[in-house]
This record gives structure tokens, C-alpha cells and sequence, in this order.
């Protein structure tokens, strides 16, 4: 098995509807993603996906993203780091079937998010299995 990780970045705008003060005001950030893939290499190119599709594949989530007020993204909901980490998955995986994690962070706040692919299709969605 093997992760491949290609990052970009990318800075926005937004606010929030609850907590600090600060945060309900429009306010910006420098965002850093890591999007990993998963999987066994292709034993003919020895690759687990081309680096060239993966990094046009990320530009165009980039290039949505960026200088946005990410309020207006359609799709993303409210614009905490945990929606952003779950967005950039979803987009990312449709595009690279072999997208397993996103992680999002702020290294000017010290913060980030990780989202991983379910582990079980038992707790997708996040929901536990009903106890009998």
C-alpha cells in the first residue's frame, strides 16, 4: 500500500454564524491542503496515479476556492475547517478515486482538520450502527 500526498494553497474570506466575535466578522485566511491518495501502484508504470492529474485535478478545486468569500461556495455549507476538509474531499474524490484524506489547516492559528475516507460503511454519514 502506498500515500501519495500533493498540497496546495489557497487564501479566502468568510464568516461565521456562531462563536467568537471575531469570527462572525468577515475575516480572512491562508489556507494549506494535503490531499492523499491510497493505493497500490500500477505495476506496469510503478504509478498510483500520474502527479500531472493529480495536480490539474487540485488546481481546479484551488482555483474555486481561492480569493472567494467561501460563504458563497455552493456545496460547502458553513465555511468552518471541518466542512472545508470534507468539500475539498468530496471534490477531490470524484475526480482521483484513490483520494483517502484532506487535511486543512491555518499554521497562523496553529489549527487543522483532517477528514478520512470511512473505514467501515457502517459509520458513513458518521452515524454509529444501531445497537441491538
Amino acid at each position: 500500500m502506498i500515500e501519495l500526498t500533493q498540497e496546495f494553497g489557497f487564501d479566502a474570506a468568510h464568516y461565521l454564524g456562531a462563536g467568537a466575535l471575531e469570527n462572525r466578522r468577515l475575516h480572512g485566511h491562508s489556507f494549506y491542503v494535503e490531499v492523499t491518495l491510497r493505493g497500490d501502484p500500477d505495476p506496469a508504470t510503478g504509478f498510483l496515479r500520474d502527479l500531472g492529474e493529480v495536480k490539474l485535478a487540485l488546481d481546479a478545486i484551488r482555483n474555486d476556492l481561492d480569493h472567494q468569500l467561501l460563504n458563497e461556495i455552493e456545496g460547502l455549507g458553513t465555511p468552518t475547517l471541518e466542512n472545508l476538509s470534507r468539500y475539498i474531499y468530496r471534490r477531490a474524490k470524484s475526480a482521483l478515486p484513490e483520494v483517502a484524506r484532506v487535511k486543512i489547516s491555518r499554521p497562523s492559528y496553529g489549527q487543522s482538520c483532517v477528514y478520512e475516507k470511512p473505514s467501515s460503511p457502517a459509520y458513513a454519514g458518521g452515524r454509529r450502527p444501531e445497537r441491538s
